[in-house]
């Protein structure tokens, strides 16, 4: 057996007392249950419970993934932000629709939510790069973002440029800087168990609800 190999069958899963989850008290719309999940993911000490994969696909329909950070979470949807010149600006732009995947392994935790994409106006993309750090902001003033790179030497070299802008211009504007929101159509709730008897609750719009959600099991 490689040494890749041992490594791989020698991980455990979970190594961790998982939490209980009783889906009969779940609230009646996904976001709460969001915001609860990922406050006691915060508790319990998750490193960067804030990134998530997002996956896209392009017009060509093949499928793309990366991590990003959660901007917001609202009554809107799921929040993320990048340059619309970038990859995944270009595929939201021929197929705008998005699936997202938070995984907390400290309490063997997923949310999955996919659903259509919208952009929120420019303003608010404004606002929101400027509610971050300076380096957010140098980052986004770099730009070129999925570009075919020369090499280190010239990422730093506009990285500098970008850094001394953003703190000599604070309140520089980064123009293809977007801000995107994916309305959710499913949210699934995964609580992990031990034993492998996992739950998973989905949420599924459903206009004809009461509460616009209809809610199911599924087999793990």
């Amino acid at each position: 057996m490689s040494d890749f190999h041992h490594a791989l069958r020698s991980l455990r899963v979970w190594d961790t007392d998982l939490p209980a989850f009783d889906p009969a008290t779940a609230p009646e719309e996904p976001l709460a249950l969001f915001h609860t999940w990922f406050l006691a993911a915060v508790a319990a000490g998750q490193t960067e419970p804030h990134t998530l994969s997002l996956a896209t696909a392009g017009a060509d329909g093949r499928p793309d993934v990366r991590t990003v950070m959660l901007h917001d979470a609202d009554d809107r949807g799921w929040h993320f932000a990048s340059h619309a010149t970038s990859a995944k600006g270009r595929q939201l732009a021929d197929r705008p629709e998005a699936a997202l995947g938070f995984y907390w392994p400290v309490q063997g935790r997923q949310v999955r939510v996919r659903g259509p994409v919208t952009t929120a106006s420019h303003e608010e993309a404004y606002a929101d790069l400027h509610a971050r750090t300076t380096g957010a902001l140098a980052a986004a003033l770099t730009g070129r973002q999925s570009e075919v790179l020369d090499s280190p030497a010239a990422l730093a070299e506009a990285s500098e440029a970008a850094w001394a802008r953003a703190e000599a211009e604070p309140d520089a504007d980064a123009p293809t800087w977007t801000l995107y929101v994916v309305e959710p159509a499913e949210v699934e709730f995964f609580q992990g168990d031990a034993r492998r008897r996992h739950l998973r609750l989905r949420y599924r719009r459903d206009p004809g609800a009461a509460t616009g959600w209809a809610r199911e099991l599924l087999w793990p």
